[in-house]
C-alpha cells in the first residue's frame, strides 16, 4: 500500500511540475496569443479582428476628386499573393445561383437560361466594343469571362493583404468589382494596373478607371504614383465622369 501511494505522489508532482514549467512559459512569453486567451477568454485572435471597413459615401461623386483622395504609394506586401487569399470558388447567392451567373445574367443580352445558368446570350463587350454571342460549352464559354476590374492581385500589392479574410471574400464577389468581358481581353489584362493595361476600347477606358477608382475607394486601397498619373491623364478627357456604386452627398 505505502508504495502505491508513494508512486502516486510521485505521479502528481511530476503533473505539478509539468504545470508550473508552462506557466512559467506563458508569463515569460507574454505576447503570443495562447497567453492573451488565458488572461481574457472573450478576446479575438488576430485574423478574426475587422481591421478597415468599408466606404461607401465619397464627398464628390465626380472620379477625379475620389482619385485625390486615394493614398499613393508604391505597391509592396509581406506574403506572396495567391488567389486564394481571397476566394476559392465562386459565391452563391440567396436563389442558389454562381456569382459568375449572376454578373452574366446582369451583363449579357437577350440570355437564355437553365435555372440560374445562363446556357447563350449577347455581350457588348466593354473592353474590346464587340459584339459577342456567348453559348455555354466545354468550348466555347470561355470566350466570356468574368473580370476583377481591380485585378486581385493588384488589389492585394495595394493594401488588400491588410484586410481580414472576410472583406477580401467580399472584394472578390462584389458587382462593383466584376464585368463580363471578352475572354482574351481579360487573359490580356491579367493583373495588371491602369498605367499597364487600359481596355482597347477607349470609349470605354473613362468609365474603367472610375470604376477601379470606385473599388479602390471602398475598400480602401491605395494607387501607385504611375497609376495615379494615368488615371489623371484619362479623366482629364472626361472630367464629369462619376464613381460606380458609392453614395455621394
Amino acid at each position: 500500500m505505502t508504495q502505491k501511494v508513494s508512486y502516486r505522489v510521485r505521479r502528481i508532482v511530476v503533473v505539478l511540475i509539468a504545470v508550473g514549467a508552462f506557466c512559467a512559459y506563458l508569463l515569460l512569453n507574454p505576447n503570443s496569443y495562447e497567453y492573451v486567451a488565458w488572461l481574457d477568454p472573450d478576446l479575438k485572435a488576430p485574423e478574426e479582428i475587422v481591421l478597415k471597413a468599408e466606404q461607401t459615401k465619397a464627398d464628390s461623386a465626380k472620379a477625379k476628386d475620389v482619385l485625390e483622395g486615394l493614398a499613393v504609394q508604391e505597391k509592396g506586401s509581406p506574403e506572396k499573393y495567391y488567389r486564394k487569399l481571397f476566394y476559392d470558388n465562386w459565391g452563391i447567392d440567396e436563389h442558389g445561383c454562381s456569382t459568375r451567373e449572376v454578373i452574366l445574367q446582369r451583363d449579357l443580352k437577350n440570355t437564355t437560361l437553365k435555372g440560374c445558368k445562363v446556357q447563350a446570350g449577347t455581350l457588348n463587350d466593354p473592353y474590346t466594343g464587340k459584339t459577342i454571342e456567348f453559348k455555354r460549352g466545354q468550348e466555347t464559354s470561355d470566350a466570356v469571362q468574368i473580370d476583377h476590374v481591380v485585378a486581385l492581385g493588384n488589389a492585394w500589392a495595394s493594401g488588400a493583404y491588410e484586410l481580414d479574410a472576410e472583406t477580401r471574400y467580399e472584394l472578390s464577389q462584389d458587382p462593383l468589382n466584376l464585368l463580363a468581358v471578352e475572354g482574351r481581353a481579360n487573359q490580356d489584362k491579367s493583373a495588371a494596373a491602369a498605367d499597364a493595361w487600359l481596355p482597347p476600347n477607349q470609349a470605354f477606358q473613362c468609365q474603367y478607371v472610375a470604376r477601379q477608382i470606385s473599388v479602390k475607394y471602398k475598400y480602401h486601397l491605395w494607387v501607385t504614383p504611375a497609376e495615379k498619373s494615368t488615371m489623371q491623364k484619362v479623366l482629364a478627357l472626361c472630367p464629369n465622369e462619376t464613381t460606380v456604386g458609392l453614395e455621394n452627398p
